[in-house]
């Protein structure tokens, strides 16, 4: 007998930091949803980054709305910690959570949206994607091209250096994580980082005028760098499209550390090797691609205005050509500060502000939701 359907008044897709902080203003507001999440546990997105990467925002604004992040206020969480956070700030609120629940695509019926997951199908009169920035690891065409003794990694898969081979190591992608791997990596590996400058901020997040550079970016990126100004308009292409300045390990960082820096971008593969745009040809045994992430919205088979840019035309995670849908997560989703923690839970309480604010239809409520209220008016 096929498996029956449920009902809900919103499901969100995706259990990382946006996904449960919408949770959060919901429950706040009593209101039906379940949150499903691809992850074995919460925070697994977190768990799932290479060894020694710590967070590039201070402990401080590293919490969920609710429940601070427990460590010093100046410290840089791993991102261990960071996915044991997320793991317990749901079991705290019994926030209703479905782990390993992959949603296969999301259609709508009649005014109602259907979720298919594996065999099951719920239905919703909202659905918020918190799926997040990093959804495919992407990798230049040529790749495939390169010697198969070449020990060739995305940034998603690397861990740390025993996955490397002896020999030399070319990091393509020279934005932050580039820098972060490319440094880790030279400390056993001649190492050649490829790519243009994109810049770096004016010190270490780690130093003490670093963070008070984080603070002073983190209210110019929640109160200038918006949506309602002309500023932010047009600063945000450049934000979703440049790459990443350096925080933690700058220029200064990278030479003494052995890190061997090139400008000219790798481009094509010749007799199996890596070959950068000015024709130089690198004889290395490993290549770590940290050429970031695109966007995967193939699975939604809603009719919902896209942007030039490949993102969802919405406002404030309001998309108005689909009622009923909604993003948070997004990069400059409506501020600069959209993309870090702390950010994420303004754009999620206005979101379920704007949910709690439609008519509903007939509700199945969920059982933990009238503890989770209790809990977050408390």
């Amino acid at each position: 007998m096929a498996p029956a359907t449920e009902r809900f008044e919103t499901v969100i897709i995706g259990g990382g930091q946006a996904g449960l902080a919408t949770g959060y203003h919901l429950a706040k507001r009593g209101r039906s949803f379940v949150i499903l999440d691809a992850s074995e546990r919460v925070g697994d997105a977190w768990r799932n980054r290479w060894d020694s990467l710590r967070l590039y925002s201070p402990a401080a604004y590293d919490g969920l709305p609710g429940r601070p992040f427990a460590a010093r206020r100046a410290s840089f969480p791993t991102t261990h910690e960071m996915g044991d956070y997320l793991e317990a700030y749901a079991t705290h609120l019994e926030l209703p959570v479905r782990s390993r629940t992959t949603v296969d695509a999301l259609t709508k019926d009649d005014g109602v949206y259907l979720v298919s997951a594996g065999g099951d199908t719920l239905e919703a009169d909202n659905v918020v994607v918190a799926t997040g920035v990093m959804q495919t690891p992407f990798v230049p065409s040529f790749a495939p091209e390169l010697d198969p003794r070449i020990t060739q990694l995305h940034s998603n898969d690397y861990r740390n250096l025993s996955q490397l081979q002896d020999g030399g190591v070319l990091v393509v992608g020279a934005s932050h994580s580039g820098a972060d791997i490319a440094y880790e990596a030279a400390a056993k590996h001649e190492t050649i980082l490829s790519g243009p400058d994109t810049g770096q901020i004016p010190a270490s997040v780690e130093t003490r005028r670093g963070r008070v550079g984080f603070r002073v970016l983190f209210f110019v990126g929640s109160r200038v760098l918006t949506m309602d100004t002309p500023l932010g308009r047009r600063m945000r292409p450049h934000i979703r499209h440049g790459g990443a300045p350096l925080l933690r390990y700058r220029k200064n960082d990278l030479r003494p550390a052995g890190v061997e820096r090139v400008l000219a971008r790798t481009v094509r593969v010749q007799e199996g090797l890596p070959v950068l745009e000015d024709g130089r040809i690198l004889d290395v045994q490993n290549v770590i691609w940290c050429t970031g992430f695109r966007r995967d919205f193939s699975w939604i088979d809603v009719p919902f205005e896209m942007g030039l840019d490949g993102y969802p035309v919405q406002y404030r995670g309001v998309v108005e050509s689909s009622p009923g849908l909604y993003f948070v997560g997004l990069l400059f989703l409506h501020s600069f500060t959209s993309m870090l923690i702390a950010g994420t839970g303004r754009d999620a309480e206005r979101v379920a502000k704007h949910i709690a604010a439609r008519p509903a239809r007939a509700q199945a409520p969920v059982t933990s939701i009238a503890s989770v209220a209790e809990q977050v008016s408390s």
